[in-house]
């Protein structure tokens, strides 16, 4: 494979991702999860067919520049991203396969603007995170007393990069083979050692979530072929009642559900790719 890093630049500085490039088979933007980086779909690639793919930085994580200060991280910037990646590559139409937060940014992306979305294979999330409406005004007296009250917070230096391996597998199950990509892409060198790349407003909670019905509601505007794939068992977060429930809002969809942790995809590429490979080719 010949990956080559790529910059587009938008606003507020430069998308990064890696680029396959194969003209004329189907298009593809994976998008990965919350701190993770477009290294998240390298062990996927070898099994997958032959695809023009992009793997993207989403703002403030992996080589991708961070936002301003001021701004805010939502899902809305990271969906403008993807169609400003998409129109720096002249893609009108073009598929995606997102993984956790980077499929509930792919599903909002069908639903914002579904002529331009040929398919979706979401891992592990259907649309965003919801939140029931009484939680509002505590989520917002939440968010802005995070967002204020931690200002110029210090990195965390490592000594050397098998200790921020380490640190990320404890931060959630993945082998140490993947953990490992994402660390590297995923940290910069300093006095003293790797720190991560990300920008640390991403840790910060969110101002507002939409309820059920609101994600029910986007989703039945995704026109395109959906993908589900899932593991078992589910996170607490995104438990399988809500995500099979949202199945009901897509009239092209098909799930399947593998056993294993959250980064599926990273840990078992060959099964995840036997699920995924004939629908991304189209």
């Amino acid at each position: 494979m010949n990956l080559r890093e790529v910059a587009v630049p938008v606003a507020f500085g430069a998308l990064a991702g890696l680029r396959l490039e194969r003209p004329g088979r189907p298009k593809l933007i994976a998008l990965h999860g919350w701190l993770d980086n477009a290294a998240s779909f390298l062990p996927l690639l070898p099994h997958l067919p032959g695809l023009d793919l992009l793997l993207l930085d989403l703002p403030g994580h992996g080589h991708s520049a961070h936002l301003p200060p001021g701004a805010e991280y939502g899902l809305t910037t990271h969906l403008h991203a993807v169609l400003d990646a998409a129109d720096a590559l002249g893609w009108e139409h073009f598929g995606l396969l997102g993984h956790s937060m980077g499929a509930a940014i792919a599903a909002l992306v069908a639903a914002a603007v579904p002529a331009r979305v040929e398919r979706l294979a979401l891992l592990e999330t259907l649309g965003p995170l919801a939140e029931a409406e009484e939680h509002t005004a505590t989520r917002l007296q939440q968010a802005v007393a995070a967002a204020r009250g931690r200002p110029g917070k210090s990195l965390r230096v490592f000594p050397d990069l098998a200790v921020a391996v380490r640190a990320r597998i404890q931060a959630s199950p993945i082998g140490e083979s993947g953990a490992r990509l994402l660390v590297e892409r995923g940290t910069r060198e300093v006095d003293g050692g790797p720190v991560w790349r990300s920008d640390p407003r991403l840790t910060l909670p969110a101002a507002t979530r939409l309820t059920e019905a609101q994600v029910r509601v986007l989703l039945e505007a995704v026109t395109c072929p959906v993908q589900g794939l899932y593991a078992d068992p589910a996170q607490p977060y995104f438990p399988d009642a809500v995500r099979r429930g949202r199945l009901d809002a897509l009239p092209q969809a098909r799930l399947e559900v593998l056993p294993g942790h959250h980064h599926l995809h990273m840990d078992q590429p060959a099964a995840v790719a036997a699920v995924l490979a004939r629908f991304l080719a189209g």
